[in-house]
């Protein structure tokens, strides 16, 4: 039977129904993932030996939380493969057709998102594969966790009505929160790459030039 620990190693060894419907491409996230987790040790490990300020309890946590909820967007980023239409997100976006808190969205659902999906889907596999590598790696976060508030409350609204199978409202609204606090509190700074740019990169630390502006603002 499943349980937290065997779906967690079988996330790990891309054996998950979503991995398994890639056929051979669920090992290139397999690895990608992997590559990810591996980095993002890597980054935490520097930073904690590098910068004492960097070794609290609070930033080892912060850490592990953006880290945790960098994987969530990794998992569901999966099922909306295979590009350009997955069947996955094809069955929620006709569903928000009828449980979009507004007229106003059911009928944007209708007219433009279902016609389009072809082109809307892929862009919000690469708008979640972009939270996942931006919250893993700690890189960009305060603008990738505004992006995530608002990508969270559309989710919110629209599936917000009653329906099979039933959501619940709140689970979105926390998320929100979550994304709301890793803005907030700059959590790429907690042992992420943003606190390795702020710190060892003058152009960054500085704000010197656009890149390095932008690196600094954005994280």
């Amino acid at each position: 039977m499943p349980n937290p620990f065997s779906d967690f190693w079988d996330f790990l060894i891309g054996n998950t129904e979503d991995h398994n419907a890639l056929g051979a491409w669920k090992y290139l996230f397999v690895a990608l993932f992997l590559a990810l987790i591996v980095a993002s040790i890597v980054i935490a490990i520097r930073n904690w030996r590098e910068d004492p300020a960097q070794r609290t309890g609070s930033n080892l946590g912060t850490w592990f939380v953006r880290v945790l909820v960098g994987g969530m967007w990794f998992q569901g980023m999966l099922w909306k493969l295979p590009l350009p239409v997955s069947g996955g997100l094809q069955y929620w976006t006709e569903q928000m057709a009828s449980r979009a808190a507004f007229d106003f969205h059911r009928e944007l659902v209708t007219a433009v998102y279902l016609p389009y999906l072809y082109i809307f889907n892929p862009v919000i596999f690469l708008a979640e594969f972009t939270f996942a590598v931006s919250l893993i790696l700690g890189l960009g976060v305060r603008l990738i966790g505004v992006l995530g508030i608002i990508f969270v409350l559309h989710l919110w609204l629209g599936i917000y009505r009653p329906g099979s199978p039933a959501e619940w409202p709140w689970s979105y609204l926390f998320l929100a929160m979550v994304m709301f606090f890793f803005a907030l509190h700059a959590a790429g700074r907690s042992l992420g790459l943003d606190a390795w740019l702020r710190r060892d990169v003058a152009a960054v630390r500085d704000r010197k030039g656009f890149v390095g502006t932008l690196l600094n603002m954005i994280g």
